[in-house]
């Protein structure tokens, strides 16, 4: 069954602003059509038998050969989802073009729905950022651990940890990254720092014999052996040998830190790789045009359908 083509998604690249976007996407029909584009490329496909017949009711379609019915988000990040699709795409503009984040309460006054579905919302496309995290590196690598988490001195008497000293995980979550020079970055919430948890990381994600750059934190001794692996030493205030530095990942975990603080104030460890694949999508994605982010997350978001009570139990 081929699409309506009352809407070229080809022409859109040019738009730099959400005024454009909201008087091209003017009615629930080409919204629909343009995600029809996208996810079944001119031709809808029933996901529960693809070699059925599909007839359009609508804005729902029906699979001939089970009779059942089916809507453009099934399958997708919005599976289930009650929101119309105008206010997706504005919602998904607002998510890409926020670099340091975007809060449920502001993305509430922005599209007029109640704060708990803009939570929602936000988090079915963390979870769906998910894809951007997942990239094998080689070349130059920079590998460094960070915690996420207030201060413990900061917090009111009643809310501090005891016994919370240095490398603590009472107070805050330990969090790995590897970033490649002049490429992608991951970052993953780790049970710990330690080597066990960190090495098979490096060697599951990088190129064997690629360049790996650590600071001098136990947990890297022994990267020698797969990698070309050098180190600067933070304890005595080395921060460059030569060509090794780490200042591109604490460069990233600056501008994570900043928008955690900023817009989201605190994020709790359940939900925290979901934010985590926020900032990395968006860092991955820092040098597209708006609308080639927002293509991006569509063309990829049939990999992450969840529920509601599915990202609530994450």
């Amino acid at each position: 069954m081929k699409i309506s083509t009352r809407l070229n998604p080809e022409k859109l690249f040019k738009f730099i602003s959400i005024t454009e976007l909201i008087l091209a996407f003017n009615t629930e029909e080409k919204c629909i059509d343009f995600l029809e584009h996208i996810i079944w490329k001119g031709v809808v496909v029933s996901p529960f038998d693809k070699d059925s017949k599909v007839y359009k009711c609508g804005n729902r379609y029906k699979c001939n050969k089970t009779g059942k019915y089916f809507n453009v988000k099934y399958g997708t990040f919005m599976h289930g989802s009650k929101v119309s699709m105008q206010k997706w795409i504005a919602a998904i503009w607002f998510f890409v073009t926020h670099k340091g984040g975007l809060s449920s309460m502001q993305l509430h006054r922005e599209l007029g729905l109640t704060q708990k579905t803009t939570w929602s919302m936000l988090h079915r496309l963390r979870n769906c950022s998910k894809f951007e995290n997942m990239h094998k590196m080689k070349g130059i690598v920079e590998a460094d651990e960070t915690y996420v988490g207030g201060k413990n001195r900061n917090r009111h008497h009643d809310k501090k940890y005891k016994k919370v000293q240095g490398r603590s995980y009472k107070d805050k979550v330990p969090v790995f990254g590897l970033i490649e020079r002049g490429g992608k970055v991951m970052a993953r919430v780790v049970p710990s720092v330690k080597a066990e948890d960190l090495q098979p990381i490096i060697c599951g994600t990088v190129e064997l014999f690629s360049t790996v750059y650590t600071d001098e934190w136990g947990a890297y001794h022994g990267l020698g052996l797969t990698f070309d692996h050098a180190i600067v030493n933070h304890g005595r205030k080395q921060f460059v040998n030569g060509d090794a530095h780490s200042n591109t990942i604490e460069n990233f975990w600056g501008n994570l830190k900043r928008g955690i603080i900023g817009v989201y104030r605190v994020t709790s460890r359940k939900h925290l790789q979901k934010y985590l694949n926020e900032f990395v999508f968006k860092y991955n994605t820092r040098k597209s045009k708006p609308f080639e982010n927002l293509m991006h997350l569509l063309s990829n978001s049939m990999k992450s359908k969840k529920t509601y009570r599915e990202l609530i139990g994450l």
